[in-house]
């Protein structure tokens, strides 16, 4: 019997010496990982910023639909990137981020012609200004 809790007692012993040293090492290795960064929501990395206006005055187009694609050319399978936003009340949107290099930019909004183009995306937080025509009339 009594070997049989002198057995016990030391199984227990390094059941508690390793439990402490584990825990040791996680309070280590918090104290040693850098701070977590908060997220910093759209304005963090690149943010394509696109400006719609129309006609002859310039005028802000709001509610348009911006349509943002890319396609990155692989060897076994193509990395696809798109995304639809709206402009706001003063023909702005935001793209968060979006992809460098070569995209088309597709803008539709109610009484104005279509537009579509692509775009080098050279500098983080660029600005890409599209100005609409109105369409002509075929009556």
């Amino acid at each position: 019997m009594s070997a049989m809790k002198t057995r016990r007692s030391q199984l227990w012993t390094v059941l508690v010496l390793g439990l402490l040293t584990y825990v040791s090492v996680l309070a280590a290795q918090q104290q040693q990982a850098p701070p977590a960064q908060k997220d910093q929501g759209p304005t963090a990395g690149n943010r394509l910023t696109i400006e719609v206006t129309g006609g002859e005055a310039n005028k802000p187009v709001e509610n348009a639909s911006v349509y943002v694609k890319t396609v990155e050319q692989h060897l076994i399978k193509d990395k696809k990137f798109e995304v639809n936003v709206k402009t706001n009340a003063q023909g702005v949107t935001h793209v968060p981020d979006a992809p460098m290099g070569k995209v088309l930019i597709q803008v539709v909004a109610d009484g104005w012609k279509s537009y579509g183009h692509w775009h080098q995306i050279t500098a983080m937080n660029e600005v890409i200004k599209i100005h609409l025509e109105r369409p002509p009339k075929w009556y």
